[in-house]
Formats: C-alpha cells, structure tokens, sequence
C-alpha cells in the first residue's frame, strides 16, 4: 500500500503558515520604522483602550505568557513609549500608563494595521471577506 502524496502548496494548514510568515515579515518591516516589534503594537493598542493596566492584566487581555509581557513592557519603558507607577492603595502594585510619544503611534500603527489588512484582501469580494472572518473564526473555535 503506498503513502499518498501531499502537495503541500494545497494544504490549508501550509497556505496559513505561508500567509503568517510572509504577514509577519512585512509587519515587522513596518513596524520596525516606529522602533517597534511584533507584539509591541498589541500591547499599545491595549494600552490605548485602557491605561494603568497591571502586566498581568495586560497578559490576560493579549493572550501571553507573564514573561514575554514583561520583557515587552521593559522593552517599551526603554524606548519611552510606556511607564511603570506603583499604584497609589498598594505599592506593591505596578501600572502601565502610555507616555506622549506612546500615544503618538496610535495613529502611525493603525495606519500600518489597515495597510495590512488591505493586502492581504486585495482582490476579494465583501462577501469573500465576510465568508473568509467566519471561516477563520471556526478554524480558530476548532483548535482553541
């Protein structure tokens, strides 16, 4: 009995890999002009939802371990984009406030999110669109 052959550029699971590599690498591209690396922009973005977050709250909200949001929130203390204050009722207590310039990327990093997703869709219909975010939703619910 013999294997079947798998051609490989026809597996979904190796079409979204392609798709993931190939996303990141221009995302990081694009984001490294902001002084920033992948990640970095979700925890803004967090940020500009809801400042004086805890890390741990941060890492619940994105989804990451404690350590990477750590060395993420060390990262963009560094680069002057975040700062770290001890919480008024309990010291022992640290919250993640943006600063000035933190808030400044809102605008170039939605810009670089749209011109992402602008691509990647280039060509398809609305309701390929639609059709492709429900797919993508069941695929995610399926291995989650």
């Amino acid at each position: 009995m013999t294997t079947p052959v798998i051609d490989s550029d026809r597996e979904i699971r190796e079409l979204l890999g392609k798709i993931c590599a190939q996303s990141r690498r221009n995302f990081e591209g694009a984001l490294r002009a902001l002084k920033l690396h992948v990640g970095q922009d979700l925890a803004l973005c967090q940020l500009w939802q809801e400042e004086g977050l805890t890390q741990v709250q941060l890492s619940e909200k994105m989804g990451c371990e404690p350590p990477t949001v750590t060395n993420m929130v060390k990262k963009l203390e560094e680069y002057g984009f975040i700062t770290r204050i001890p919480d008024k009722n309990d010291a022992r207590v640290v919250r993640v406030y943006l600063t000035d310039q933190g808030r400044a990327l809102k605008e170039p990093v939605m810009q670089i999110w749209q011109a992402q997703q602008k691509s990647l869709l280039n060509g398809l219909l609305p309701e390929e669109r639609l059709l492709m975010r429900r797919l993508l939703q069941q695929m995610l619910g399926n291995i989650s």
